[in-house]
Order: C-alpha cells, then structure tokens, then sequence
C-alpha cells in the first residue's frame, strides 16, 4: 500500500487563492476561497469512476465524509492525501489528522458546495488513498463467519450489509466481481464506515474462492428461495464450526453458479405473504442466527 506521506501533495498553482492559517500539529492548515482552485479538483463531481483512474496516485482514491467515518478509515490504516474542511469542523479533524503529513483546506460553506455540488452537511470530506486489497486467504485467515455479497449492484445495500457484518459478528466479507464498490462515496457513508473496520476483498471467480473457502474448512451458505431449502433456524440449530453466507443481488437472486458451489441452500421463514426481504435486511437476520452469542 502506498502512503499518502510518500506522494506529493497537490499544490497552489499561480493565480490560485490560499494563504497558511496555522498549525493543526503537522498540518498545515490552507485557507481556500477561491472555487476553482485547482488544489480542490479531487473534490470536484466526486465520481467514483473518475477517482478510481486517476494516474497520480497509483490505486486511485476514494472519498470519506463526516469525522467519524474519516476516523474509522485512518484507524483501518487507510491515509488520506487531503482534507476539505469548513470551519466549524476544524476542532473535530484534529484529533484524526493533526499528526499526518497531509494537508487540509479550510473553505466557506459556499464554498465547499460549489466544488462537490450538494450542500455539505457533516462539514469534512478526505480524499483518501485507495489501498491494495488483500487476498482471499489472507481475509479467511482466522475468521468463522463470512458474508458473501453476489452481484449486489446497489451501493446503498452494500453499505448496509458491511454495517451489519461489523455490528453482528462477521469476520469478514467478499464481494463478486460485478458487485458495486464498497469504497464507493453512498457506501461508505450508508455503512457509518465499517467498510474500514470488517476485513474485505474481491472474488475474482467462483471456482477459487470456493476452493479458498473449502480448503479453510467453510461451509458454504446460499440464501435463496428454493423448495428443497433448509430453514434458517434449522440450519443455526447444527452450529457449524465456519460459515460463509452468500447473499444475491435484489430482483435476480442468486446466480445459478453461485448455487451450485454451494454446500447447502438456506431461506429464512416469512410471513404475511411476503416472500423475501431486502437483501441487507436478510443478511442481518442470517448473520444474527449464525454468529457469535
């Protein structure tokens, strides 16, 4: 992974408003009143496509809004390359960044709502480093519970399946290759970021992660409407050792791929003549039954 402290930091260009306004421990902070400033580009639409291809630096970045979710990404290890701050934030980003090497842009409201284009309510946006995933063995090593996310394409589910993998006990969670990203701005947000706190990484094809997953003793859980299902208190009853819990995209499920790796197909009871719920909805409920007490 690279650190943001070893990549120079975007600088004023001639012509570009900012002035120094003091010392928040190692940062400087930079007073910036001028919208256009080329120094607040990466706050500029806030893309997730964009952000992800930009040449410097390498990996690309991610944004992080609001001090806590900021804290949960820096304490995750992740660095920031800048800060965007307004004023009545200041005093909340200090204990988070005043001791890296970044700088951090104090702006007017006005201001900070031009450059993003909405109103920026929680006061502090970061422009953060994308860092290296890690591999699928390394993300199993140790862990008993895992959530599987196919193919979810919504970031707001995304964000609200990691919230519950980290307030119910998941050791950590995969996503598909053609699931949104969960570093993605709605899902960071939505998740209050526990994206940073519950270990992750992508699956690059079915075939080796269940073969990753088998080798390390998981039992593979489809959740799925299915006639020959087992119900999930049934399966919670048995109490195996290691469960990976896999979890479809809303409308078409999960794929058919994704059943057949499975070891066993899994639904929850409903009532009411409702027959499903929403897929993070139904990922709380399974890992509330299957994970720690």
């Amino acid at each position: 992974m690279r650190s943001a402290c070893c990549l120079a930091a975007p600088r004023a260009a001639s012509g570009e408003s900012g002035e120094s306004d003091g010392r928040l421990g190692r940062v400087e902070l930079l007073r910036v009143t001028n919208p256009d400033d080329r120094r607040l580009d990466e706050y500029r639409a806030l893309t997730d496509t964009a952000l992800r291809t930009v040449n410097d630096p390498a990996g690309g970045l991610y944004i992080a809004e609001s001090t806590k979710v900021i804290a949960r990404a820096v304490a995750a290890g992740h660095r920031p390359r800048s800060v965007l701050v307004q004023e009545r934030r200041i005093d909340d980003i200090r204990a988070i960044v005043g001791d890296l090497d970044v700088p951090v842009y104090v702006v007017p409201d006005e201001v900070a709502e031009s450059v993003t284009g909405f109103a920026v309510h929680r006061g502090t946006i970061a422009s953060m480093h994308r860092p290296e995933l890690p591999t699928v063995r390394e993300v199993l090593d140790g862990a008993r519970l895992v959530l599987i996310l196919e193919n979810l394409g919504d970031h707001t589910n995304v964000g609200a399946a990691f919230r519950a993998a980290a307030g119910l006990g998941a050791d950590a969670v995969l996503v598909s290759p053609g699931g949104a990203d969960p570093l993605y701005r709605r899902s960071v947000r939505v998740s209050m970021g526990t994206v940073f706190q519950v270990p992750w990484t992508r699956i690059t094809d079915w075939e080796s992660a269940v073969a990753d997953l088998h080798a390390a003793r998981f039992d593979i859980a489809a959740l799925a409407l299915r006639d020959d299902a087992v119900t999930l208190d049934a399966y919670a009853a048995e109490r195996r050792e290691r469960v990976a819990v896999v979890m479809g995209a809303e409308g078409d499920g999960l794929s058919r791929t994704a059943l057949e790796m499975a070891d066993t197909v899994v639904t929850i009871p409903m009532f009411g003549g409702v027959d499903s719920l929403n897929v993070a909805s139904a990922a709380a409920v399974a890992l509330w039954a299957l994970g720690p007490r």
